[in-house]
């Protein structure tokens, strides 16, 4: 049999559902979940090795207008994923109230192979379902469409076979040991970052970044120390709370997912840094990896 490989875009507007898509397509946890929209800000590849094939699998973040240049950036790495897709995965809410004129704008830019993905079908009725079907096939007209629920792992095997049948004969494009074309270290990060938008509300999530300044790994223990971006004093206050409180909640429930993730013990020191108006600096934004 001849060996297929190809890259596989997931797309949608924020809160979709795409990232927990993704990390059930892929049998891992590559993208950080929190009931926040905008969570996921890179395109964070998860890879799917068998014999036969590699199904390269993007998730990107969600669609949106741009309020600043983080947010154009976060896009940009939308519009390549388009670009070098051999199927897009288009995940929408089945409570939307279907206002994705720009997610369908990027789509008219694509030749690959269009599946919509009516996600959440546990939160509705079969009539809805129906109306839904009905109303994407005459607005897109897609190779495919079909219901799901991907917290619940509902009803996914037909994505799979849709991605399959559809995926073009070539050689692997990584490795095939490779789950992600991504490091330790951004995972770790990605772990701080989805504490702070679970335990902090309002715009606290979305001012902060957070950077591993070293990664020491030792025969029984990794050493980790990583810095919390924010705006502006009040928001390092808020982070760092009370005596530390909150800093040392974000810390403890970080490390737990880094001592799995990794399978080692980790010491895990964190700082909170103020860089005012990081989200619209390019030299920021470039050194934080949202540009070349």
């Amino acid at each position: 049999m001849a060996h297929k490989a190809g890259f596989v875009s997931i797309i949608g507007k924020p809160n979709a559902g795409k990232s927990t898509l993704m990390n059930q397509l892929v049998g891992e946890k590559m993208a950080i979940i929190t009931p926040k929209a905008q969570t996921t800000r890179h395109r964070i590849l998860g890879i799917v090795n068998e014999e036969n094939y590699q199904i390269v699998f993007s998730d990107t973040p969600g669609i949106i207008k741009p309020a600043y240049k983080l947010q154009e950036n976060m896009m940009s790495f939308v519009d390549s994923s388009l670009v070098d897709a051999d199927i897009l995965v288009f995940v929408t809410d089945i409570n939307e109230k279907q206002d994705e004129d720009d997610v369908l704008e990027k789509l008219k830019k694509t030749s690959a192979k269009v599946l919509v993905v009516i996600n959440k079908i546990d939160q509705s009725q079969n009539h809805l379902i129906e109306e839904k079907i009905i109303y994407w096939k005459e607005k897109l007209n897609p190779e495919g469409i079909v219901g799901v629920s991907a917290l619940h792992d509902y009803n996914l095997q037909p994505i799979m076979s849709f991605i399959l049948e559809n995926l073009p004969e070539h050689p692997a494009y990584y490795e095939k040991d490779e789950l992600t074309d991504k490091s330790e270290r951004f995972f770790v990060s990605e772990m701080i970052r989805e504490k702070i938008f679970k335990f902090y509300k309002k715009e606290i999530p979305y001012s902060t970044e957070v950077i591993v300044t070293a990664f020491k790994e030792d025969k029984k223990i990794i050493k980790i120390s990583a810095e919390i971006i924010v705006e502006r004093d009040s928001q390092k206050n808020i982070i760092i709370g009370a005596g530390g409180s909150m800093l040392k909640k974000v810390g403890t429930y970080a490390r737990e997912d880094m001592e799995v993730f990794l399978q080692k013990k980790v010491f895990l020191e964190m700082f909170v840094k103020v860089i005012p108006d990081w989200r619209n600096r390019e030299n920021y934004l470039k050194n934080f990896g949202y540009s070349e």
